[in-house]
C-alpha cells in the first residue's frame, strides 16, 4: 500500500512540474503570433488589390469605349 502511495505522489508530482514547465512555456506564442501578422498582411493586401483591380479595370474600359468612338 505504501509502495502504491509513492507512486501516487510521484505521478502527481511529475503531472503537476510538466504542467508548470508547458504554462510557462512561450516558444510557440511567438510564431502564432507572426502568423497572425502575416495572415493580416495578407488580407490588406487582398483588399487593396481588388479595389484597385476594380478601379484598372473600369479606367481600361472607358479608353476602349472612348477609343472605339474615335474611330
Amino acid at each position: 500500500m505504501v509502495g502504491l502511495l509513492l507512486a501516487y505522489n510521484k505521478g502527481r508530482q511529475f503531472m503537476r512540474n510538466f504542467i508548470n514547465r508547458f504554462a510557462k512555456d512561450e516558444s510557440g506564442a511567438t510564431a502564432i503570433e507572426y502568423g497572425l501578422i502575416a495572415a493580416l498582411i495578407s488580407v490588406v493586401i487582398i483588399a487593396v488589390l481588388i479595389t484597385v483591380g476594380d478601379k484598372i479595370q473600369g479606367m481600361f474600359t472607358k479608353v476602349s469605349t472612348e477609343l472605339d468612338q474615335a474611330q
